[in-house]
């Protein structure tokens, strides 16, 4: 995260020109990207969780994506602009509801400074009704059939009771939030 002061409320006040942006990124880009913005400057929220493995009886720590292929990014046009000049951007996700994504990325933040332990819940169960995000099925909606690397998203025609499944890489799924 940078600025360390990113979640106080002086900082946040001002979003006039400033605006949430969530950028998804090539597979595995997250921390290059963090690393680029830091350098330039830019304001952005990389959610990181620690993970230890055993590796020939040693104990090794590395620091995760909380959301893998994403990190949100606070500022203005220019600083999109400089996120997707680095090559490392798949998609630049507008933020309609401004006030939501700060309320969420605050409590996840908050919850990464209380040093639990973490772990990720992933809502995209078979039944699950998601949009496409990313690719040439960009926000066709389905339903997910089967969950592993690849999740099947059936695609239904309603009026003939039918429906067609495609394979999609779950980094380009999200799950449709009714409310």
């Amino acid at each position: 995260m940078w600025p360390e002061n990113l979640f106080t409320e002086d900082r946040l006040a001002d979003t006039l020109e400033t605006k949430w942006w969530v950028l998804h990124t090539k597979p595995r880009a997250e921390k290059s990207l963090a690393r680029r913005l830091f350098a330039d400057e830019v304001s952005f929220f990389l959610p990181l969780r620690e993970q230890t493995h055993q590796y020939r009886g040693r104990s090794k720590s590395s620091y995760l994506p909380v959301f893998p292929s994403y990190l949100f990014l606070f500022g203005g046009e220019e600083d999109r602009l400089t996120a997707r000049m680095t090559n490392l951007v798949v998609h630049a996700i507008k933020v309609d509801d401004q006030e939501l994504l700060a309320a969420d990325l605050d409590r996840v933040h908050r919850l990464i400074e209380s040093g639990l332990p973490l772990s990720t819940v992933d809502q995209l169960v078979p039944g699950s009704e998601v949009e496409i995000t990313a690719g040439p099925l960009v926000g066709m909606r389905g339903t997910v059939v089967r969950r592993g690397g690849f999740s099947k998203v059936i695609i239904e025609v309603h009026m003939l009771q039918q429906g067609i499944s495609v394979e999609v890489d779950e980094t380009m799924i999200q799950p449709i939030w009714h409310g």
